[in-house]
């Protein structure tokens, strides 16, 4: 599960969000996991330092309300886009004989999709469950430092977050991942 957290909530970009509902989404497939005793783990991003929400001394770098991890779950923070770089999550992978893992959380085509493709690099197959992640329309380059929302959806050639995890999809699927459905993974519908 990585980076279902606060942080990304308090920024202005949120009102943008595909799945405002992701900590609903993301439980379910928590709650499937834990029934069938897979190993589930929280992953957090962290950018110390730099006084923004993803800086851990202004309080937002924890799990979106509603979330809670079991004792036995371990909690990672990392500092890299994708959750294996700056921790030790393949090891612990490793440790717990995890051949498959399954990819949710904060955002599709950013940590999410990074994390999918260096666990295949890694060995790992990996399931991408698009509809337990969450993204933002994505402003064209040219403006997206200093663009307001407004601007961002003004702009032509902004994609929306729907169009960004269709994209996402279409990158991942039949090369670095199997695309599959909260339904598939848990047996029951999910209520949009």
């Amino acid at each position: 599960m990585i980076d279902v957290q606060e942080s990304f909530r308090v920024r202005p970009n949120w009102q943008l969000v595909n799945h405002p509902d992701i900590a609903e989404r993301v439980d379910r497939l928590v709650r499937a996991a834990r029934d069938r005793g897979d190993l589930v783990v929280w992953v957090l991003h962290t950018e110390p330092g730099t006084g923004g929400a993803f800086d851990p001394v202004n309080g937002h770098v924890r799990l979106i309300d509603g979330l809670e991890p079991l004792p036995s779950e371990p909690t990672l923070t990392k500092t890299s886009h994708n959750a294996f770089t700056t921790t030790n999550l393949q090891q612990l992978l490793t440790q717990h004989g995890v051949g498959e893992i399954v990819v949710s959380g904060i955002r599709t085509e950013q940590c999410c999709e990074t994390t999918a493709r260096v666990g295949s690099d890694l060995g790992y197959d990996v399931v991408f469950v698009t509809e337990a992640t969450a993204t933002m329309a994505l402003a064209h380059p040219s403006i997206r430092d200093e663009a307001s929302v407004e601007e961002i959806l003004a702009d032509p050639r902004t994609l929306t977050a729907e169009q960004v995890a269709e994209r996402t999809e279409y990158v991942l699927a039949g090369r670095f991942a199997t695309i599959r459905t909260l339904d598939e993974l848990t047996g029951v519908p999910v209520s949009s």
